[in-house]
């Protein structure tokens, strides 16, 4: 979206192009991004004490008037010059002692009241106050902090900002109606008091306002998207097959199961397009609802993608697919990027010839040599870790496709409204009659010989085990590198197994085999990285140990967890660690429901952790904080839907700069 011209940065008086080149390299480009440059903290000199009530080695903040006249050395051999003087304020003398610039004039005022904030140092009979910050009596006494880079000084932006306040705010995307309804502020107070708060209930009345608009800008955005997507053409099915592929499944599916796969129907049935999110804990069962999907859309003469992040998970889901569909009919391709030449020409004209019904792979799927007959449903397994621009591209190798995107990773609810906003939700909540509960303990390392001696009477048992490392060359010594640990435990205490390693940096073919050889028995320990963390299948492995548990996010340490207790067989995940803070892992001890985790994991390290799991392309918050903020998340979200309800196009006149600043949102997003 163009800058206006009488928007541009160089507008504001004091900015040339050279510092307008700096400011570029903050994303500062306009006006609007000048005042919305947000500060990152506040140096509040509000609170002052009076000079009777000072004590040493603390910082305080005083107000009072230079009562003697000021004696200036200038220092031997320094630029500087030191300056002291007296002030007092009714109930106390304070000396001060201020440092300049030998060639700068000493330029405060004797009898003029000033506040100075600083260390007090000495003892309570001969107490100083040196080098503090100094604030005029015109000056805000709560003052802006900037994130600062590029050469770019925070006085800079300070003095920036305030003269770019005179050209305006611009108009303000909250309706008038929905700042009445929630009790906020205008935005030229809002950004006027974001920058330079007249009080604390000033820069709380701005910070509110600021919040909701972003959060409630967002959240019209996903709204929009969500209503749009309504009236989205989707190919229609007109059949539902899932009874006749539940009935060929060796196992009764849940009734979540069920639930959720009847869901996604039902929008292929509607004639819209499905634009779904199936969400569901480790060990659930999302990989049969995908199939089911699958294979309806197969039975009514399309086609079906599934993309997964990895080749081994690609692999994994081929051979479940093939395994579900056997006497079906229905026939599963693997698209990976290890393909031969050969096979990959074999499997292009299959799948543009229509012999191939349901597509399995990697991001190959998305190359330009995958063509489909008449694609009908994609899917998208742990979908963020794929980019929105790969998601799109591969809906757009057929027209009117349905979309379906899987996670394993619990996201509060409250939080889901703004990471999938734009999307329908189903949940799978309930877990497979047959499935193990999985024992935790938490131990220290000193108990590591114990922790060995029950993986060997598992493996005796005809049992496999994972051993957990945070990281491959960790350079910090007291980290355990999954490479060294390998070479120590197959030399020394498990010398007389067979122990494999894999982690990230290996090569794919090296991965694969490693874990095909862990599949097939061959292998009892694996020695590995959080490379295992996603969606590995092996019944028979029933002992995890992650070392450094606190390294990791609850999250995460339950998404390694859900790599066991996959089969019949009794589970056990020991959590090794040395740290005296181990209140994440007591939780860990004390459930394996990933949606109690989830919320667990939002109290203790608020949203970053699932932020980090979003679609790539959500722009980042620049003053909302969803630890503290959830319910502006709440309320901006019911406004949104109210808006959208009423003007599903935000076509109308008192909407049009909401309508600008949710296309300015979108466009940043797809950058």
């Amino acid at each position: 979206m163009e800058i206006k011209e009488s928007r541009s940065i160089l507008n504001v008086r004091g900015i040339g192009e050279k510092r307008a080149d700096l400011l570029r390299k903050l994303g500062i480009d306009s006006v609007d991004a000048l005042l919305r440059y947000y500060p990152r903290s506040y140096n509040d000199y509000t609170n002052i004490t009076p000079i009777k009530d000072l004590f040493p080695d603390l910082n305080f903040t005083v107000r009072g008037k230079i009562t003697s006249a000021v004696i200036t050395d200038r220092l031997y051999r320094q630029p500087i010059s030191r300056s002291t003087f007296f002030i007092s304020d009714g109930t106390g003398d304070l000396k001060v002692i201020l440092f300049h610039k030998k060639e700068t004039p000493f330029y405060l005022k004797r009898n003029t009241f000033y506040t100075f904030s600083g260390k007090i140092t000495g003892n309570l009979f001969d107490l100083t106050l040196s080098s503090p910050t100094v604030i005029f009596e015109n000056e805000p006494k709560i003052q802006a902090v900037y994130p600062l880079k590029s050469g770019v000084t925070g006085s800079v932006i300070k003095n920036s900002v305030k003269a770019a306040l005179p050209l305006g705010v611009g108009d303000d995307p909250i309706p008038e109606d929905i700042r009445k309804k929630y009790g906020l502020c205008d935005l030229d107070y809002a950004i006027k008091n974001i920058h330079f708060p007249l009080s604390h209930s000033a820069f709380d009345a701005a910070k509110k306002r600021l919040v909701f608009e972003e959060l409630f800008t967002l959240q019209t955005a996903y709204s929009f998207l969500k209503s749009a997507n309504k009236d989205k053409v989707g190919i229609k099915i007109e059949k539902d097959y899932t009874d006749e592929f539940f009935a060929l499944l060796p196992f009764s599916p849940t009734s979540a199961q069920i639930r959720v796969t009847k869901e996604c129907i039902a929008d292929m049935q509607s004639g819209a397009t499905l634009n779904r999110l199936v969400q569901g804990d480790v060990g659930s069962g999302k990989t049969a609802v995908a199939a089911a999907l699958c294979h309806t859309v197969a039975k009514n003469g399309f086609q079906a993608a599934i993309m997964a992040p990895t080749e081994i998970l690609a692999e994994q889901h081929f051979a479940s697919f093939s395994k579900f569909f056997e006497g079906s009919g229905i026939k599963v391709g693997l698209f990976t990027g290890s393909l031969t030449a050969s096979k990959r020409k074999k499997l292009k004209e299959q799948l543009i010839n229509g012999e191939i019904d349901v597509a399995v792979g990697t991001h190959a799927l998305i190359s330009d040599w995958v063509d489909f007959k008449n694609l009908a449903l994609v899917i998208t397994d742990e979908q963020h870790r794929f980019g929105v621009a790969q998601r799109a591209k591969l809906s757009e190798k057929g027209e009117f496709t349905h979309r379906l995107v899987m996670s394993a990773t619990p996201i509060p609810r409250t939080l889901g409204l703004i990471i999938y906003g734009d999307l329908d939700l189903s949940i799978i909540d309930e877990y497979p009659k047959n499935r193990q509960v999985i024992e935790s303990y938490s131990v220290s390392g000193d108990l590591r010989p114990r922790v060995y001696n029950f993986i060997k009477k598992n493996i005796k048992e005809g049992r496999q085990a994972y051993i957990v490392c945070p990281a491959v060359e960790e350079n910090d010594n007291d980290l355990s590198s999954a490479e060294e640990y390998f070479k120590n435990l197959s030399e020394n205490e498990f010398k007389d197994y067979s122990v494999g390693l894999l982690h990230g940096k290996m090569k794919a073919n090296e991965k694969d085999l490693v874990m095909s050889e862990f599949k097939e028995g061959k292998i009892n320990l694996l020695v590995c990285t959080t490379v295992i963390e996603v969606g590995i299948d092996v019944p028979n492995a029933t002992v995890m140990v992650i070392e450094n548990a606190e390294r990791f996010g609850l999250s995460q340490l339950h998404q390694l967890r859900g790599r066991i207790g996959r089969g019949s067989f009794k589970s056990t995940c020991v959590f090794i660690s040395d740290s005296k803070n181990n209140s994440r892992l007591k939780i860990m001890c004390s459930t394996t429901d990933g949606f109690k985790i989830a919320d667990e994991d939002l109290k203790l390290r608020g949203p970053g952790d699932f932020m980090g799991h979003r679609q790539h392309g959500l722009p980042e918050l620049k003053i909302a904080d969803l630890s503290n903020d959830m319910e502006l998340l709440r309320i901006s979200s019911i406004a949104a839907q109210s808006v959208i309800s009423n003007d599903n196009d935000l076509s109308l006149a008192v909407h049009k700069p909401l309508k600008e600043a949710v296309d300015l949102l979108l466009k940043n997003s797809e950058n």
